[in-house]
């Protein structure tokens, strides 16, 4: 398999993962706060992300940093808060929908993507580090999975 399927593939597993756990919860829980933030808002935050890394990679492709990586606050906060506050709905149907929506726009877009563009260094960096499509999505991918865990940890 391509190493484009290989991340595709992984990244629709953790998708999938992340998703049954988000409906395995009872609704005051999808709205409880964990820390600081509530499943809702964890589904919110990801759906934006799924949306902007397309918008990302292509401001990658032209050599360009990611609108993201521009003052995004400690720990992405700005960004993913705004996030927050774009998908505002509580209602878990709604916002899967959503998260399943902008997942494949994503999958969709990286599958217009040749080899060399997936792994290719266009120059662009972030605090010193190479910043290129496959890492973007290795970081993406890694955050369903981290969320996941945070909230199965949250339920036992």
């Amino acid at each position: 398999m391509p190493p484009i399927e290989n991340q595709i593939a992984s990244f629709q597993k953790n998708v999938g993962a992340f998703e049954r756990c988000i409906r395995s919860l009872q609704q005051d829980q999808f709205l409880k706060k964990l820390k600081r933030w509530s499943p809702r808002d964890i589904v919110a935050h990801l759906i934006g992300w799924n949306r902007s890394l397309i918008q990302g990679s292509n401001q990658i492709r032209k050599g360009e940093l990611p609108f993201y990586d521009i003052d995004p606050g400690e720990n992405y906060s700005k960004i993913n808060d705004a996030f927050v506050k774009q998908f505002s709905s509580e209602s878990r149907e709604e916002l899967l929908y959503e998260m399943h929506t902008s997942a494949e726009e994503l999958v969709d877009f990286l599958r217009t993507l040749s080899p060399d563009e997936w792994d290719h260094d266009y120059g662009v960096r972030h605090k010193e580090a190479v910043i290129t499509i496959r890492n973007s999505m290795d970081e993406l991918i890694a955050d369903y999975a981290h969320h996941l865990k945070q909230i199965e940890d949250w339920l036992s």
